[in-house]
């Protein structure tokens, strides 16, 4: 992801291979508009679809002309300035006007968030910088969603887990980007051999009634796993109750630093979290599904894809439409309404609520917003029962959680644990504890906005509503593990970075405070009544959750390790 730009373009004289299409504006190129419409010859021509035809453009050109987006407005009857806004929105595409140059052949993206910082990102960056060709671009991204396998360098579309300058350079020099092989996935064929899909079809000819998987789901504690924690059984009685058409749109862009194990269950076992999708489907009567994948991960979409085509020829007319959606590189569209707007072709701006989305979603429809993992478990929930889940807490919470654990462990990756597991039990029973010479510091229970919290709190239970007297929250479990030898203040300070890169700068408050607040926490003694009352603003005036809880990993430090910056 580059940082994210602005563009003011200024219209250009036509040249002689110009001509004008209709009235005022700027001209298209024939050249420009022959090569938009080869690009996105395979897809239907919908205004919806503008963020897959700018990837269409950004995939096979390596850029973004400002004449090809010119001739991609009037395709699509659009004003190219609406076309320019989305594009220069998403950090990965890259926008070229009258007189740049377009990017080199070669995009290597560096992760500098939390984990991959401590693991030796910046010295990494800094070697590759020194050594790398012209025709190679190195970025510092944020988290790519493979924190397990700090540091991450992303060579075109191949990450290179661990990564070293040898193994870079070796795979720059056999121009060996394209995207490596998930992991062996379980096909349909093997999936059906253990009763896949049987709930689906028993839920689809009424062996399976409908209330009784909604109870349930309600029985069994399942709340909803991407962070924001809401009961989804409650969830989809809501959809249930309104006016059809209605729609679902599933958030598989776990952008949160620290988070990965969407990416681990897609990658293995695809189509568990399908089935889950389509009992939802039927049960609430929802005629589209559309899945939102981050653009790093290049093998889950295609896992999906062909999931998806194994489905359509094993049960046919029989499913409601499915339709992939790739994200552009902005964590923002993590958000369910910035998520929504962007499926619909537009910047990932967060809208003001009320109304919600289960009342006025996509489209303008009635939508079920949902996290991957919560359908990946929905099959289990009904074939084992309600109890099998809801039994597997500890300190009286229900069910399991996946940790994405990362930092200072010895087997960091995704670890599935009871509900209400403390910090400690969680490093001793899964993790294989700390690295000799490592001792616990501090952990971020919830990923970077869940806040950070020292090793006195690490017998805490780990589960929704736990941490709040703490300042800090679960989220979607993505623990960061820091030890005696990382610095709190600079994981803090790298947590503000990241939200205001990513802030999408609809509101004042979460825009200026964020960039506010990371410069002010550069400074060796942090003035607490300017940055108590930055969050104060942030926390209570921002549009969504990004700007509400960027403050918490800088609360967290003044409050539980206030000696490290200053504060008496």
């Amino acid at each position: 992801m580059k940082p994210s730009t602005r563009t003011n373009l200024k219209a250009g004289a036509a040249g002689p291979d110009r001509r004008r299409i209709r009235g005022k504006g700027r001209r298209v190129e024939r050249e420009a508009q022959a090569a938009v419409r080869a690009a996105i010859s395979n897809l239907p021509k919908r205004k919806d679809l503008l963020v897959e035809y700018l990837h269409c453009l950004q995939d096979r050109y390596g850029h973004l002309s400002a004449a090809q987006l010119v001739a991609l407005a009037d395709e699509l009857r659009l004003a190219p300035a609406e076309i320019f806004e989305v594009a220069t929105f998403y950090h990965h595409f890259d926008v070229v006007v009258e007189g740049e140059k377009p990017p080199p052949p070669i995009t290597l993206r560096v992760c500098d968030s939390i984990t991959c910082e401590m693991l030796g990102a910046e010295a990494l960056i800094a070697s590759l910088e020194s050594s790398v060709t012209d025709d190679v671009r190195v970025q510092r991204v944020p988290c790519v969603g493979r924190c397990e396998q700090a540091p991450v360098a992303v060579v075109g579309q191949r990450p290179v887990p661990r990564a070293e300058l040898t193994e870079i350079s070796k795979l720059i020099r056999k121009a060996d980007t394209d995207f490596g092989p998930a992991e062996a996935w379980i096909r349909l064929s093997a999936y059906r051999r253990e009763d896949g899909y049987e709930v689906f079809r028993r839920c689809r000819d009424g062996s399976i009634d409908h209330e009784t998987i909604l109870n349930a789901l309600e029985t069994s504690g399942l709340r909803g796993l991407g962070g924001a924690g809401f009961p989804a059984g409650k969830k989809w009685r809501i959809l249930k109750e309104q006016p059809a058409p209605r729609l679902m749109a599933i958030n598989i862009d776990e952008g949160e630093p620290g988070t990965f194990k969407d990416r681990y269950y897609l990658e293995r076992d695809p189509h568990r979290f399908l089935e889950g999708m389509l009992i939802a489907a039927q049960v609430i009567g929802i005629e589209s599904c559309y899945l939102y994948v981050r653009d790093e991960y290049p093998g889950v979409l295609e896992v999906l894809r062909q999931s998806i085509i194994e489905l359509q020829n094993e049960f046919g007319v029989e499913l409601p439409n499915m339709e992939l959606r790739r994200g552009a590189g902005a964590y923002i569209c993590g958000e369910e309404s910035a998520m929504i707007e962007s499926i619909e072709g537009k910047r990932g701006m967060p809208r003001l609520r009320p109304p919600y989305v289960a009342e006025v979603g996509l489209f303008g429809r009635p939508t079920l917003e949902h996290n991957c993992e919560t359908l990946y478990w929905v099959r289990d929930i009904i074939e084992r029962g309600p109890d099998w889940f809801a039994g597997q807490g500890r300190r009286g919470r229900k069910g399991v959680r996946s940790f994405s654990v990362s930092g200072r462990v010895n087997k960091p990756g995704v670890h599935l644990a009871p509900a209400g597991i403390s910090l400690r039990e969680l490093i001793d029973e899964y993790c294989g504890g700390m690295p000799e010479g490592h001792h616990l510091s501090a952990y971020f229970p919830g990923g970077a906005s869940g806040g950070i919290l020292p090793a006195s709190l690490a017998d805490e239970p780990l589960d929704f509503d736990t941490l709040h007297e703490h300042g800090c929250f679960i989220g979607s479990a993505a623990v960061i593990v820091l030890s005696n030898q990382d610095s709190v203040p600079k994981a803090a300070r790298n947590a503000m970075r990241f939200f205001a890169h990513e802030s999408c700068g609809q509101c004042t408050p979460c825009r200026v405070g964020s960039d506010r607040a990371a410069r002010l926490m550069e400074n060796e003694k942090w003035d607490p009544d300017v940055l108590e009352d930055l969050c104060v603003v942030m926390e209570d005036a921002s549009i969504c959750g990004l700007g509400q809880a960027a403050p918490n990993p800088l609360r967290c430090v003044m409050k539980y390790f206030p000696e490290e910056v200053g504060i008496k």
